[in-house]
């Protein structure tokens, strides 16, 4: 299943960044992040990451060009939030540089990173994911064509993998990246035209042919096993079983967690046997949480 909408989308969704003055306007904005612990959203733009809440969608604050708070944002991109240390992860992106706030009261706590091409350094990384798990930092280096992983305690490196090609396992530009439920690494490898999947070892899985356009970012939505990317205009979504074999769907945690095991089993088994057939047939159409919600009632 694909599913795909852009521009003339209707949305009934409230609206971040409007202002008086267009210096108080978010311009041109990169990446969101969510972080419902403080019920706040963060939006980054071309000076700036914004801070709105998310209870009215009203204005708090702004960071990253005022150099009395110790730091200055130069197109920053990608936002990720570590739960595990408190702290908001923004990728610097003209200063190549990883920039580490605190979650509490959005201080500078500290910067890893510089322009270069040694373990470590970046040329213009993009965006940022989180393997909780494992506590570790994914980011995209997306003119030195490669993805680094780092410690999430201090940022140090761990290893990296990629190398400019077309080969599996190879990128073109790559820009987005994200975590699955199985820490498998889905990278937006923007100029070969496709998704690629890595283990959390960095091995090549599998990729996801996105025809002739060029992927610039990628999501995955953990309750509904669904990976959406975004291309121009629009945003594809596609069901993760129809591409990564083995996907666990956390469809609607507070009704399945208790389902019997036969329940389990049986929509396990409509999985395995949705990934194998033609995308466009009516068994592919059929998404978990339906399944779920049609064995409820048996």
């Amino acid at each position: 299943m694909v599913i795909s909408f852009g521009a003339k989308r209707e949305y009934t969704s409230s609206c971040f960044g409007s202002a008086k003055s267009s210096a108080d306007q978010i311009q041109r904005p990169h990446n969101i992040a969510f972080d419902y612990e403080h019920d706040r959203v963060f939006i980054s733009d071309r000076e700036r990451l914004w801070v709105y809440s998310l209870l009215d969608q009203s204005f708090v604050s702004f960071i990253g060009d005022d150099a009395s708070r110790g730091f200055e944002l130069k197109d920053p991109q990608g936002i990720a939030i570590d739960k595990h240390h408190h702290r908001i992860i923004i990728v610097d992106t003209n200063n190549d540089r990883l920039v580490f706030l605190s979650s509490i009261d959005l201080s500078f706590l500290f910067s890893v990173g510089a322009a270069g091409y040694q373990p470590g350094e970046f040329c213009y990384p993009s965006s940022v994911a989180i393997d909780h798990d494992r506590r570790r930092i994914i980011v995209s280096d997306t003119c030195n064509h490669r993805v680094q992983v780092l410690s999430s305690i201090d940022g140090s490196f761990l290893f990296e993998f990629g190398q400019r090609g077309q080969l599996p396992g190879e990128f073109d530009n790559p820009l987005g990246v994200c975590i699955d439920n199985q820490g498998r690494i889905i990278v937006a490898d923007q100029g070969n035209n496709r998704l690629q999947a890595f283990t959390h070892e960095g091995h090549h899985i599998s990729s996801f042919d996105c025809l002739k356009e060029s992927p610039n970012d990628v999501a995955f939505d953990e309750h509904r096993g669904l990976i959406a990317f975004a291309v121009m205009n629009r945003v594809h979504v596609i069901g993760a079983n129809q591409w990564l074999a083995d996907t666990k769907i956390v469809w609607r945690p507070d009704r399945h967690r208790y389902a019997p095991s036969w329940m389990k089993q049986a929509v396990m088994t409509m999985t395995m046997i949705r990934s194998l057939v033609d995308e466009s047939s009516a068994m592919a159409m059929i998404p978990n949480e339906l399944l779920f919600e049609i064995f409820s009632y048996l």
